[in-house]
């Protein structure tokens, strides 16, 4: 219990840079004292204590903001950041590391018996105010945009974005969410044709530096085939040349 308990709270200083310190986690994180409380009403719900287990989640979420129905199963270092409006489901699954930002609905489509809420891959990210609609499977390290309304099954490592959601250019995302890395965030939660001018501009930055990284490479590679040697300057994480063209030499 001790050690989940650990692992709950370290989680957040990984993916919540506002966290200070053991105890601030401990006493102020909703969404630590949801997934924690869960455990328990899960528990309950399990042994047939159904009754217990529905008052116990009743009172989480009168506590946290967050509605967890006692038979959802969540794995291992889920974190739940912010929290507030929070919904998921009694058949929902959440698989390791997941990330869900407030106002995500892991919801069901029908009122029919059984399997009616997602299943969600280890590490998926869920953006604030998304939901995600009906007995559907988000693959492993799937991202989901905010304010997105997804009904559909997203594959492993895509992107899902709109109303209703569609897929990401794979490729480009990939290339966004490296440069994105570079630049010391991460843009997976907006989509670009979203009517913002300011997630339009960051859009084109992200852009226009891949393809100007993408350029420099096709001259390295020319000179090279040419004859050309290029003196190896400064390098940067990835391992690419982060002077370029440092100097020529024939």
């Amino acid at each position: 219990m001790f050690a989940r308990l650990r692992e709950d709270i370290s989680v957040v200083f990984d993916r919540d840079p506002a966290a200070r310190n053991f105890f601030e986690v401990l006493t102020t994180y909703p969404g630590v004292h949801a997934i924690v409380i869960h455990r328990l009403s899960h528990r309950l719900w399990h042994l047939g204590l159904k009754w217990p287990a529905r008052l116990l989640a009743h009172l989480a979420r009168w506590l946290t903001g967050i509605e967890i129905h006692p038979g959802a199963t969540i794995g291992h270092r889920v974190f739940i950041d912010h929290g507030m409006g929070v919904v998921i489901g009694e058949t929902a699954e959440l698989g390791d590391d997941c990330t869900l930002y407030h106002g995500v609905t892991l919801g069901g489509t029908s009122w029919k018996k059984g399997k009616r809420h997602p299943t969600l891959g280890r590490g998926v990210i869920i953006g604030a105010g998304a939901k995600v609609l009906g007995p559907i499977n988000l693959g492993e390290g799937a991202k989901v945009g905010s304010n997105a309304v997804v009904v559909k099954d997203v594959p492993a490592g895509a992107t899902a974005v709109g109303i209703p959601a569609r897929i990401l250019d794979q490729e480009l995302a990939e290339q966004r969410e490296h440069a994105a890395r570079h630049m010391g965030f991460s843009a997976y939660a907006v989509s670009d044709d979203m009517n913002d001018p300011m997630a339009k501009a960051v859009h084109g930055l992200i852009d226009h530096s891949v393809s100007t990284d993408q350029r420099l490479e096709q001259i390295l590679a020319e000179l090279k085939r040419l004859g050309c040697a290029v003196e190896a300057g400064r390098k940067s994480d990835d391992g690419f040349d982060a002077d370029y063209l440092n100097r020529i030499v024939d």
